[in-house]
């Protein structure tokens, strides 16, 4: 999703209010900083949130430019300290050492909730804990695995087919992004709810739905740079108002097939394991959990982890794959050999041959996956909220209520980090001396955490 903001739209006004603003953000954090304890010291200060304004159109370039001057610095904000860290160890004591200091908090749940309800991505304590705690074992059954790999591997197959006979044949344009987008939305859908959404056929249903997700999507991340977002939402008027429409489709949609779902388990109780029992709203279901809000916000947390993580992966992955045509050549020989299959092979047949036992011998496909993560992870920066005072481990402060945000997508371009060449895509670089995938630290290729299971986690 782009969010786009002119910097023309400021008037001499609005400059001289923010000017004032920064003043007073300034007095203020001098004061927060100054007193009491001398003995702490605090990451340098290298812009403001208005500076992140004016560079929206640029802005993971410019949190770039910062990264490479600091490995972690602050940015001054009327409302907190910004503290944005590239340096590995840091990530590390973040996500793991410390990670009961570093949450969502109320701020992100107030942003978020209006969509992702009491959601695992949403929420911190005892809540998240049940959630994460049910999710893991969940999505760690054979059931669950089996049903997911099928329905993606049909979905794949359809979505060959319509970019083979509607594009491929007429020597048409295609719109990667936005196929990849409904096709991954489809599975997702049928893994999360066991129903078919075919909104990459046009489905007038699916597709309304599909449209309606997308724009509350996107105008939920648009209340972090809208500090008017609250008034809107009480007067209904702009962005909320159609915000609020939005979410109305989504909840009706969705709660019409919790309703069913649940009517259909209070009629044949004694159903044995079917395909009613695969997806994931019917296996919490079967846990007895029958409250509708609850059943709407995990499976929608999940539909909005699973889709835009994976299909903007794609994304990038493909156009990466278009810059680097010999990288092209080499997986796709790499996967023709893996699954024995010949280029006349229908669709349909060709998915059935990519196995597990074949995934596992595509270590440059792998490769060229993790390379595309590197340089473009689907989340660019994860902020947290710092619960109590804290020092991290490069010895600079934090304070509580301090936003505390690590960034995979600097990170992917840092040298200090990956060495000289780390703005090229290389996916050699991924591979030992015997041609096998060889990972990394996830507190340093950070991305992976992001689009693996543990994006469906919370975590």
């Amino acid at each position: 999703m782009n969010l786009m903001m002119d910097s023309s739209s400021f008037t001499t006004t609005g400059t001289v209010s923010v000017l004032a603003l920064l003043l007073f953000t300034l007095i203020i954090l001098k004061i927060s900083l100054f007193s009491g304890s001398t003995k702490k010291k605090y990451h340098p200060i290298a812009g403001t949130i208005f500076n992140q304004l004016l560079n929206f159109k640029r802005l993971h370039h410019y949190m770039t430019d910062l990264a490479r001057k600091h490995k972690t610095y602050r940015l001054l904000s009327p409302f907190r300290s910004e503290v944005y860290t590239s340096d590995p160890a840091n990530v590390e004591y973040i996500l793991k050492t410390n990670f009961q200091n570093f949450g969502k908090g109320y701020h992100n749940y107030h942003i978020l909730s209006d969509l992702l309800g009491d959601g695992i991505f949403a929420v911190d304590g005892e809540k998240w804990r049940h959630q994460r705690k049910v999710s893991s074992y969940e999505f760690s059954t054979k059931v669950l695995r089996d049903f997911s790999s099928a329905v993606f591997r049909k979905n794949a197959a359809k979505l060959a087919r319509i970019i083979s006979e509607d594009y491929v044949k007429s020597d048409s344009t295609i719109d990667a992004q936005d196929l990849l987008m409904k096709s991954t939305l489809d599975s997702i859908f049928k893994v999360g709810f066991g129903v078919e959404l075919n909104s990459i056929a046009g489905s007038s249903e699916g597709t309304q739905f599909a449209n309606a997700f997308n724009d509350s999507s996107a105008m939920t991340l648009w209340r972090y740079v809208d500090i008017l977002w609250e008034i809107k939402r009480f007067l209904n008027v702009g962005f909320e108002a159609k915000l609020k429409k939005n979410i109305k489709i989504v909840d009706d949609f969705i709660n019409k097939i919790i309703s069913s779902k649940i009517e259909q388990g209070s009629k044949s109780a004694d159903d044995s394991l079917s395909n009613k029992k695969e997806d994931i709203l019917s296996r919490f279901l079967e846990l007895n959990e029958t409250d509708p809000r609850y059943l709407r916000d995990i499976t929608l947390n999940f539909l909005v982890a699973g889709r835009d993580t994976t299909a903007t992966t794609l994304s990038w992955f493909l156009y990466m794959l278009c810059k680097n045509p010999h990288v092209q050549d080499k997986a796709a020989k790499e996967v023709r050999e893996a699954t024995d299959a010949k280029d006349s092979t229908p669709f349909d047949q060709y998915v059935e041959s990519v196995t597990d036992d074949a995934l596992d011998k595509m270590h440059y496909l792998h490769a060229a996956l993790a390379e595309t993560l590197r340089l473009y992870p689907a989340v660019p920066v994860d902020a947290k909220i710092c619960f109590s005072d804290d020092t991290l481990p490069d010895g600079y402060s934090v304070r509580k209520g301090d936003m505390v945000a690590y960034q995979p997508y600097a990170m992917g371009r840092m040298k200090y980090i990956w060495g000289e060449d780390a703005e090229e895509f290389r996916p050699e670089r991924w591979l030992d001396q015997d041609g096998y995938f060889r990972g990394e630290s996830s507190f340093k290729f950070t991305a992976f955490q992001l689009c693996s299971a543990r994006t469906f986690l919370g975590g």
